[in-house]
Order: C-alpha cells, then structure tokens, then sequence
C-alpha cells in the first residue's frame, strides 16, 4: 500500500494533470449548468430572480465540476498505485 506521503503527492500531481482539469469542465461543468438550468431557469424566465436565486445559479456548476473533478483525480491516483504494485 501506498504511504500516506506517497498518495498525497499522487493527489497534488493528478490535479496538475490537464486531462483532469478537461474532464472535470467537459462533463462536471456543463451538468452542472443544465442542473442549474433545470432547477433555476423558470425562475430566470419570470424575472423572479433574488440572490438565493443567483447564488444557486452559480454554485451548481461549481458543484458539478468539484465533484467530477475529485474522482478524476481519485481514480489517476488509484491507477498510479495499481500500476507500481504490478510492476
């Protein structure tokens, strides 16, 4: 097993890795802002917007993108170990 000083610096190199970042706003992202639209956008279309409105707006795509991008780079750092181990 991989020591914890090992995995952190698997972690800080998965998230300086571009292929990460490109998935993370590629799928995360944009569920996020169709989450957005769906939940938001009547309110959006009335004109009926305040700032729990906007801050939900914002904060689903964030969301979205967050989570996608943690278990990107969970599942690099889980292969980079798989990897050492059967060499």
């Amino acid at each position: 097993m991989a020591t914890n000083a090992r995995k952190r610096d698997l972690w800080l190199l998965a998230l300086r890795q571009p292929s990460i970042w490109a998935r993370a706003f590629k799928f995360g992202f944009t569920a996020g802002l169709l989450q957005a639209a769906v939940n938001q956008g009547d309110l959006w279309l009335r004109h009926a917007v305040g700032p729990a409105v906007i801050i939900k707006t914002i904060v689903s795509p964030l969301i979205g993108l967050t989570l996608v991008l943690l278990t990107s780079a969970a599942t690099w750092v889980q292969k980079s170990v798989e990897e050492k181990y059967e060499q």
